[in-house]
């Protein structure tokens, strides 16, 4: 593996290792109805009782992956794990935005002052953090109130922690955005975010 300044040109793509519980959904239009099938029927695998809450499972998908999409989204993950009959839900929408939808900078501090300005949440945690291959990123982590009718009745705050990775030799920005609902377990589904960006690396 490389680090980012052994590159003197733009990588050609980046990897990350995630969780073996977690789900690969395909945002591409032409894939994305199949891979909502194939996840609805595993989480609701064995349960035949709940035709209406697999519908609703299925358009919020839908939804999400539409999302992500538009928002230039090239890879998302959504967590299968549970413990005991706790499913731990997360998610991990892996995006590059437009060269012109972000500040016209590669560097990592520059960008979280940016970001400071913008942040009106007084509860976030906002600075550089330092990957093991990919180098330097800004980290945001931050909590939201509960949006029940976005979230399947969710009524738990969730907690987002969003890092900003420059792409080598460019001015553009490879983004990790996970989320996770299950507030009293945030801080350990934060660890093991932070572990994913960890593994994050160009080739």
């Amino acid at each position: 593996m490389r680090t980012a300044e052994q590159f003197s040109s733009p990588p050609k793509d980046y990897n990350v290792v995630v969780p073996d519980g977690w789900f690969q959904l395909p945002l591409d239009p032409d894939d994305r109805d199949r891979g909502i099938a194939v996840l609805a029927e595993r989480m609701f695998r064995g349960v035949d009782n709940a035709p209406h809450l697999k519908q609703q499972f299925m358009r919020d998908l839908q939804r999400k992956a539409k999302d992500a999409y538009n928002v230039g989204g090239t890879e998302l993950y959504l967590s299968t794990m549970t413990v005991g009959p706790v499913p731990l839900a997360s998610s991990l929408l892996i995006s590059v935005p437009g060269p012109d939808e972000w500040p016209h900078t590669s560097d990592a501090e520059e960008l979280a002052e940016h970001l400071a300005g913008q942040d009106l949440r007084e509860d976030g945690e906002l600075g550089v953090a330092e990957l093991a291959v990919a180098g330097k990123a800004v980290r945001h982590r931050y909590r939201e109130a509960a949006d029940p009718d976005a979230q399947m009745g969710n009524t738990l705050p969730t907690t987002t922690v969003t890092y900003y990775v420059p792409i080598p030799t460019t001015m553009r920005w490879l983004i990790l955005n996970f989320s996770t609902p299950v507030d009293p377990l945030a801080d350990r589904m934060v660890e093991l975010f932070d572990t994913v960006a960890d593994t994050l690396h160009w080739t």
